[in-house]
């Protein structure tokens, strides 16, 4: 690793060290960088506000987030990392769709166990939100309309654009659906989002805390994969 290349990670009783940014409400508003390897922080937040903040680069505050919300050892350096400088390898657009309290989920077949949200890959010609909606359809078969943006996760190349859908009608019959054998639509609680296996964790838990506190004004930006498993998640 090369020195321009690394970030300090400031970690003490106060919370983490961060260097803040603003820019017109219109495109981010206020949002924070891991400092330089020879810069200082200008603010401190705790865990739970920094969880909840924009921070960048998103590859290397995933990692110091999970290693601080984990309690396991923290380094003193960190490689910059920004999923968003590397090209897409996929674009794919999902839905969340909200009824009664609870979310709709599309069960993994038995074998693998878990869940995920309705999407898929955005096809040429497409925007995410388009792809979402078609994907929604096909594999729920349920008409929706988009009414924000609730984060992109960046997930091993991919970028994943997930939606807050406004969804009309009722659910098809499996067999009529686009989906892989063995998996169903199911309806999960709002709040056991934290700690049922869903696909991406780091998003999951946070709708759980939007629907309680809020939509966010701004999409989340995460990294995630699903080589780190759908155990739960709090980070």
């Amino acid at each position: 690793m090369t020195g321009e290349r690394l970030l300090r990670v400031h970690i003490n009783t106060r919370g983490i060290g961060l260097v803040e940014h603003s820019g017109p409400e219109a495109t981010r508003g206020t949002w924070y960088s891991l400092p330089a390897e020879h810069e200082e922080p200008d603010v401190w937040l705790s865990r739970e506000q920094a969880v909840h903040a924009e921070l960048h680069p998103s590859g290397s505050a995933a990692q110091v987030l999970r290693s601080w919300s984990s309690g396991t050892v923290l380094p003193e350096y960190v490689e910059h990392d920004e999923p968003a400088d590397r090209p897409s390898a996929r674009d794919r657009g999902a839905a969340v769709v909200i009824r009664d309290g609870r979310m709709l989920a599309i069960a993994y077949a038995p074998q693998k166990g878990g869940h995920f949200m309705p999407g898929g890959g955005v096809e040429q010609g497409e925007t995410p939100e388009e792809a979402a909606i078609r994907e929604l359809h096909e594999e729920t078969g349920l008409r929706g309309t988009v009414q924000r943006k609730l984060a992109t996760v960046y997930n091993r190349g991919r970028h994943e654009h997930y939606f807050l859908v406004e969804a009309t009608g009722t659910t098809s019959p499996a067999e009529s659906l686009d989906l892989y054998p063995g998996e169903v639509l199911t309806w999960i609680d709002i709040a056991a989002l934290p700690t049922t296996a869903i696909w991406p964790r780091r998003l999951a838990w946070r709708i759980a805390y939007w629907h309680r506190a809020g939509w966010p004004s701004r999409p989340a930006v995460l990294e995630d994969s699903l080589e780190s498993g759908l155990t739960e998640c709090a980070w």
